[in-house]
């Protein structure tokens, strides 16, 4: 064996302090004293706090953190607070929000805040009547999920409904139990995953089966949020421009493969809403994707259509399970910033105010694309990424990116070669 070789092997990793888990990191891949000074810099979030959050912690990645304006929601003006890494997000909210704002706005509506706690049973050799069998059980099922979280019960949530399936699967008929939990402000993860864990046993013992996975739905197609916007013809250029968009949006509704890049983008947008409220962004994206194929192949979250004056009209649909407490929404202090700005009361308000963002996203992409192309404004503001890459500093960066913008080519050897020659001159 090469002793050279540094192991990943390192007992009790996680019961050193954060300094200590720097040092051994660093150890293992050659950082400089320079890369773990940078790794100490929290910024604004303590590594007290980063350090309960997960295991391991030996540093935080910041994300920018941008307000989208213009946008008018319900006949309310909001300020939505979006992270992300990506360049143009941001200015397309505030674009497609600034040319709806004069024709009202946004209109949002949400389905209720429940989720959905699967509970699998295998085994059983009769599984209609271990499903009837279930069912029978619904007022003791009803206790038991209700005596798990008393408290959501005094606020108005708790166990809703149940539904029972036989499901056909390679390995075998399976009995699949669903608990409909209303969550009210919370995303819902650890009530709902709680409830489960506590029925399974008894599931188990009605039917003679055996109970294997119990956990949540993130097609949590109960909590449905929705937004619609109509964008007057003379604000968005023209019947020719709406005529493009509407037929980019065919396009998508049809091709899997248009699909899936058009959903990202509404997803640039949600998402980007979803982490600056210290919100699940990987349980949005898995529902909203799973949401698109619910009709047996995937497709558009939007939906878009020329209303009877010609104008563009805009709807969008998707699963949103968000909260207003428990997770990184309460823990850390800029999702609590986040909220703030947003100035919303419920879970609700919050997923509702996400949707009217993605289709305000969408909106922009789709007249990007049938116009200009992406790339023009997209590019314009990557070049200041690619300006910094390349060295630039201070006023060196706007100047840089002006050159880039101007020349047509955003690109690093580009950007190296003109930053000398700014410094020359």
């Amino acid at each position: 064996m090469n002793t050279l070789t540094p192991s990943s092997r390192i007992g009790g990793f996680h019961k050193l302090a954060v300094a200590q888990r720097i040092e051994r990191v660093a150890q293992f891949a050659g950082l400089s004293a320079e890369d773990q000074a940078q790794l100490a810099q929290t910024g604004n979030l303590p590594a007290e706090t980063a350090d309960h959050m997960i295991e391991n912690f030996v540093g935080t990645m910041n994300i920018p953190m941008g307000v989208a304006t213009n946008l008018r929601i319900d006949g309310r003006d909001r300020l939505v607070p979006m992270a992300t890494e990506e360049s143009s997000v941001v200015a397309a909210v505030c674009n497609a929000a600034r040319q709806s704002y004069d024709a009202g706005g946004f209109v949002t509506s949400m389905s209720g805040t429940q989720m959905i706690a699967q509970i699998q049973l295998t085994g059983v050799s009769d599984p209609q009547h271990a499903r009837v069998r279930i069912l029978e059980r619904l007022d003791d099922i009803r206790a038991m999920c209700d005596a798990c979280d008393p408290v959501l019960v005094k606020l108005g949530g708790g166990f809703r409904d149940l539904e029972v399936r036989v499901l056909d699967t390679r390995g075998g008929a399976m009995v699949i139990t669903h608990l409909i939990v209303d969550t009210r402000d919370a995303m819902g993860a650890n009530a709902v995953n709680t409830m489960a864990e506590k029925l399974a046993p008894h599931i188990a013992q009605w039917t003679s089966g055996t109970t294997n996975l119990r956990i949540l739905s993130n097609l949590a197609d109960r909590r449905l949020a929705r937004a619609r916007c109509v964008w007057p013809l003379d604000a968005i250029g023209g019947a020719a421009v709406r005529d493009a968009m509407l037929s980019a949006y065919h396009f998508a509704d049809a091709d899997p493969y248009r699909a899936a890049t058009h959903n990202k983008g509404i997803m640039n947008g949600v998402s980007a809403v979803v982490l600056a409220t210290g919100n699940d962004t990987r349980a949005v994206e898995a529902g909203a994707h799973a949401y698109a194929a619910r009709g047996g192949r995937y497709a558009s979250l939007t939906a878009w259509e020329t209303t009877a004056r010609g104008d563009l009209a805009g709807t969008i649909e998707l699963p949103m399970a968000v909260g207003l407490v428990g997770g990184a929404t309460k823990v850390h202090p800029t999702a609590r910033l986040g909220l703030k700005i947003l100035g919303v009361s419920s879970a609700e308000e919050l997923a509702r105010i996400i949707a009217a963002v993605g289709l305000a996203q969408n909106f922009s992409a789709l007249k990007a694309l049938a116009t200009t192309g992406i790339q023009k404004g997209h590019m314009a503001l990557h070049a200041q990424n690619i300006a910094m890459m390349a060295g630039a500093v201070g006023g060196e960066i706007d100047r840089l990116t002006q050159v880039l913008v101007a020349k047509g080519l955003v690109r690093m050897d580009v950007a190296e070669a003109e930053l000398a020659l700014l410094r020359q001159a």
